[in-house]
């Protein structure tokens, strides 16, 4: 029998350094191992899907660890990790699985959700949760402008450097939506994968596009020559607005 155990959990990101292990022990996955190493006597790695930035928020990350043996049932873990968590993360569900599953490779998509509060001052409970865009959108503009994103592209344009070489920055975005319930809208992405800051470019290009007429055009300019330089600098918008809401397996 496999003793890979897969994770499901949820965090508020902005006491994190992120997910990645980091030499100040305050990433997501340092404070995961911490806890899973009071319960096991050992220091185990566990594996993610994938890496958020400090600030970005999940409602669904995935992540796997392989423990030496099944010393506690299924049910059982979820309350042994929170026990010895911070209440910005939680464990939610966790399941013994295959040894051919892995968090990340096994992974045949995300989706991501950003939140964007359009009006002049931000309410206190959507600090930290949401971008503040005082300006006007076009709402209808930032629809037009997001279909270009849908489908497979070389997104070179749309990611930042983490410092390390991508071999491939082709990826396949299903679908964008964008919705708006009284001053809140949201931008929600789907697709295979997702290069370092993606969707939070992607979503400085379209509030650009919901702000300048004709700015859209700049999306498919940057699709279309992913290794050009173009006069209109990108913006990265705020972590705070992202939040993962599933891994698709």
């Amino acid at each position: 029998m496999s003793n890979r155990l897969k994770l499901v959990l949820a965090y508020d990101g902005a006491p994190f350094a992120g997910w990645q292990s980091q030499k100040n022990g305050e990433a997501v996955q340092d404070h995961l191992e911490r806890a899973l190493a009071r319960v096991t006597g050992r220091k185990l790695r566990l594996h993610g899907a994938g890496r958020t930035d400090a600030g970005v928020h999940a409602l669904a990350q995935v992540a796997h660890v392989d423990l030496p043996h099944r010393s506690l049932d299924e049910a059982q873990w979820p309350a042994a990790f929170n026990a010895s968590l911070v209440p910005a993360l939680r464990v939610l569900r966790c399941h013994y699985v295959a040894e051919t599953f892995h968090a990340r490779f096994s992974a045949r998509g995300k989706i991501y959700r950003y939140r964007i509060w359009n009006d002049r001052i931000l309410p206190p409970f959507e600090a930290g949760r949401a971008w503040l865009v005082a300006a006007p959108l076009d709402l209808e503009a930032m629809r037009e402008a997001a279909g270009a994103f849908v489908g497979r592209h070389d997104f070179a344009s749309f990611a930042a450097n983490r410092g390390q070489p991508v071999p491939d920055t082709r990826r396949t975005v299903e679908s964008v939506r964008i919705g708006l319930r009284g001053r809140r809208l949201t931008i929600e992405v789907a697709g295979d994968g997702f290069l370092y800051k993606m969707v939070r470019l992607m979503v400085g290009a379209l509030v650009r596009a919901g702000r300048l007429p004709g700015a859209g055009g700049e999306i498919r300019s940057r699709l279309a020559n992913p290794g050009r330089a173009f006069p209109a600098a990108r913006f990265v918008a705020p972590a705070a607005g992202l939040i993962l809401v599933r891994v698709r397996y």
